[in-house]
């Protein structure tokens, strides 16, 4: 400009097309960074080649057209909250393509309220219940400020134990303790990037199925228990060792449940199809 003040450069409106592929980028992103999906997997959910993947996380395949992003934030909250429906469902397995339209119409919806503001500004997203957010936080901080004051106890009472038993109990909470504290701290870094769910990646369901079954058939092979020959601080330490077995079956099968992605579309067809059943 000659008088030499600075005026924003007007962003490029996209067309119905424009705004699915911005949608399938945006959910892509989220799908690979924040729920930790191989870009394969994130593909085959959203119905769409791995390659398109791969060049809208380079950013090579909008090119232009991300000049439309005028309120990331909103964005990424809609990106977000398509890839929790596709990757988490609520209620049965969702479309990948029927969530992209909706997030595409969601996002031209909230751009044509940002250009029809006057110089308002870029309306914020507002967070489901701040205040549950807030006591949740507040909840976790606590815990790791309790499990740490565990560790603290126990590694002392440790030192006070006359005998090797004792302080290996003592020691097995401490390194309890320590591990729930850092299993809390993890939450916490995925709750500021506003996630609630999380998904294993590089884990196949059958490699869990089929480790679930190598350990119910190697305690088929035992004893039923060993327990009763023992007392006092030996009987303790056994029952700590057969607890961990048991929580180790629980997490196994919480992982089946609730820790790994859903099947997809094309997954399900390639499971069915004549030539997978031969």
């Amino acid at each position: 400009m000659r008088d030499g003040t600075h005026r924003p450069q007007r962003t490029r409106r996209l067309s119905a097309a424009g705004w699915v592929q911005l949608a399938q980028a945006l959910i892509a992103r989220e799908l690979v960074v924040s729920f930790g999906l191989p870009e394969r997997q994130a593909a085959q959910l959203l119905d769409i080649a791995p390659s398109a993947v791969s060049q809208y996380l380079s950013g090579k395949r909008l090119g232009a057209s991300t000049g439309a992003s005028r309120t990331p934030e909103r964005e990424r909250a809609v990106a977000r909250n398509a890839a929790q429906r596709i990757a988490a469902p609520s209620e049965g397995p969702a479309g990948g393509l029927e969530v992209v339209l909706a997030a595409a119409r969601e996002l031209a919806q909230g751009d044509k309220v940002v250009s029809s503001s006057a110089g308002g500004g870029s309306p914020r997203p507002e967070a489901a219940n701040p205040r549950r957010e807030r006591e949740l936080r507040r909840y976790l901080h606590q815990r790791i400020a309790l499990e740490q004051a565990a560790v603290g106890e126990c590694m002392r009472l440790a030192q006070r134990s006359r005998d090797e038993l004792t302080r290996a109990v003592f020691r097995q909470i401490a390194s309890d303790s320590l591990r729930h504290a850092e299993i809390v701290a993890s939450i916490q870094t995925y709750l500021e990037r506003g996630l609630h769910r999380a998904f294993a990646s590089g884990i196949r369901r059958e490699e869990i199925a089929r480790l679930i079954e190598r350990e119910r058939e190697a305690e088929a092979g035992l004893p039923q228990s060993v327990a009763p020959e023992f007392g006092g601080m030996l009987l303790v330490l056994w029952q700590s060792m057969e607890a961990d077995e048991r929580k180790h079956e629980v997490l196994l099968a919480a992982m089946l449940e609730h820790g790994l992605p859903p099947v997809s579309r094309a997954q399900r067809s390639r499971r069915t199809s004549p030539r997978a059943r031969r």
